[in-house]
């Protein structure tokens, strides 16, 4: 029997900008990766979307970015594997904090944006964050592209790790998501996005933009929550996966 987690990227308002899905769209997944207050978010936040997951029985994530709240932490920045290492132990002490003062407790770190695309492709990055994981707490498990360096770095310091798949966007011929920007990147139609996840789930595979196909697994589904019909695109795929019978379950041991 196929299983498979289904996360969203939630507290991405700061201030008063609040990202007000979030509440709708707990009802629907199974784990949240909460902005850490670098590309979006701050204290208040972050304890609403704490207290939000815990209500709802979600898996707390840290989703820690870069320092851009302009660009909401989707454009590159030149950084070093040492700021990759401080900023991802700076933001995912935030969370931590934050569950444990709530009584619970964090599950995983899910880098966002920018981040998460850069350590995909650079071994140096991926290794510093996967160590900055690794040392906070060696128990807590590392989302990443499926088939990138990400994975494969937490692999090898000896975190589990967890491949990531995403229903609303579209992928390159080397298995990379298709740059923000580029016609056709972005799924908008719940239907299709909940097919494309449900071909990676039982298949290990997705046809890319070049029509080609990338072999892949899948462990955990994102939904952004703030892809136009954030919340259609949960419910018609949390929907969807029940009528194949894929079981939806938090990621993990």
């Amino acid at each position: 029997m196929h299983c498979v987690d289904l996360n969203c990227d939630m507290g991405e308002g700061f201030g008063v900008y609040r990202t007000s899905l979030d509440s709708e769209l707990m009802k629907y997944i199974t784990s949240a990766n909460i902005a850490c207050g670098f590309h979006a978010g701050d204290a208040a936040t972050i304890r609403h979307t704490v207290k939000l997951a815990l209500a709802h029985g979600v898996a707390i994530g840290a989703h820690p970015g870069l320092p851009d709240l302009a660009g909401f932490g989707r454009r590159a920045m030149d950084i070093t594997p040492e700021e990759a290492y401080e900023l991802t132990v700076y933001q995912l002490g935030a969370v931590y904090a934050f569950a444990k003062s709530e009584g619970g407790a964090v599950a995983h770190v899910k880098p966002h944006g920018a981040l998460y695309n850069m350590a995909a492709k650079s071994r140096p990055l991926a290794d510093a964050i996967a160590e900055a994981v690794y040392k906070v707490e060696p128990s807590l498990l590392l989302f990443g592209l499926a088939g990138s360096e990400l994975i494969r770095a937490g692999d090898a310091i000896g975190l589990q790790t967890i491949s990531e798949v995403f229903a609303d966007r579209s992928y390159e011929s080397d298995g990379s998501l298709t740059p923000r920007g580029t016609e056709g990147a972005i799924i908008a139609d719940p239907a299709r996005a909940a097919e494309q996840a449900i071909k990676m789930i039982r298949d290990g595979e997705v046809r890319t933009r070049q029509q080609s196909s990338f072999i892949l697994k899948a462990d955990s589904v994102c939904v952004h929550g703030d892809t136009p019909g954030a919340l259609a695109h949960a419910i018609r795929l949390r929907a969807e996966l029940e009528a194949e019978g894929i079981a939806v379950k938090k990621a993990g041991r």
